[in-house]
């Protein structure tokens, strides 16, 4: 097995990753944010990408989301462990905790959230956006590798947002209304691709402030990094022990994702989109 992590460069430097190289990989869809870094922990193979760039030099937005994937896809990855900064809709998941959520909302609008196209239809199912069986793992995880003084959520909504600002107070206040827990601005369409590529995916992610609906709390750039910075080692804890105890027997609906869901014949797709997708879809093209 192969396990991704796509997160911030403070994940890789606490992971003891040994026999570590880099590998720079060019995708149909451009390059990835940054050069791929391999390595091996507890017996597993892991490939490293910082979703922003090592300078975190990427916004929310124009992320290279479809490069980051299927430069994990290239090298082998079968599943991915993502993590993500957000902010509390909910007073009993204060700052510094720790969210393994279940669902997402997604209210980007300016991103790219397919492989396929120009020429080639996929109809995708996303019904449980994280594959389940990764989201109980990284919940197990999180509760073994935290102490008493880190709380810990299993499951939840991430209402995703396109940034790069923060919620105005009648939109926070809105996805309260809804019963949704976090909000944030990296979850789309990163899961949608993962599951395209059908990886197994789910995102660990730690809470850096209450968004804009409690009374008198601004949301600060300040605020948001003391507490990402705070949350980080208790989330390299937990990427740790769930990289270790990754169970042989693990298996995810999303590894045949793709089954029954190209609804263009083979024959009507352009010879350039399929070569293209044919690292993604080829078994399905034959």
């Amino acid at each position: 097995m192969t396990i991704g992590v796509i997160g911030g460069s403070g994940i890789y430097e606490a992971l003891p990753l040994e026999n570590t190289r880099t590998e720079s990989i060019s995708t149909p869809y451009g390059d990835p944010s940054e050069a791929v870094t391999l390595g091996e922990l507890g017996g597993n193979d892991v490939a490293f990408l910082p979703r922003h760039g090592e300078d975190h030099q990427h916004t929310p937005t124009d992320a290279q989301y479809r490069a980051n994937i299927y430069a994990l896809k290239s090298v082998g990855v079968d599943r991915v462990i993502a993590t993500n900064a957000v902010g509390s809709l909910r007073e009993d998941l204060p700052p510094r905790t720790l969210v393994v959520p279940d669902q997402i909302f997604d209210r980007t609008k300016h991103r790219s959230p397919t492989f396929f196209g120009d020429g080639m239809v996929v109809h995708m199912g996303f019904a449980n956006p994280y594959c389940p069986a990764m989201v109980d793992h990284l919940a197990t995880a999180a509760a073994e590798a935290t102490d008493d003084d880190t709380k810990t959520e299993n499951g939840g909504t991430y209402v995703c947002i396109e940034g790069p600002q923060y919620s105005t107070r009648a939109e926070s206040e809105f996805y309260r209304e809804q019963g949704w827990d976090v909000v944030g601005m990296t979850a789309i369409p990163e899961a949608k691709l993962a599951r395209e590529a059908e990886l197994s995916y789910a995102t660990v992610a730690g809470v850096t402030d209450y968004d804009v609906w409690k009374a008198d709390n601004e949301v600060t750039l300040q605020e948001v990094l003391e507490n990402a910075e705070a949350n980080q080692e208790a989330i390299n804890r937990v990427i740790e022990r769930a990289i270790r105890t990754m169970p042989e027997d693990f298996h995810s609906e999303a590894w045949s994702a793709l089954e029954g869901t190209i609804n263009t014949p083979r024959e009507a797709i352009p010879e350039e989109t399929l070569e293209r997708v044919d690292l993604l879809a080829g078994d399905y093209l034959d």
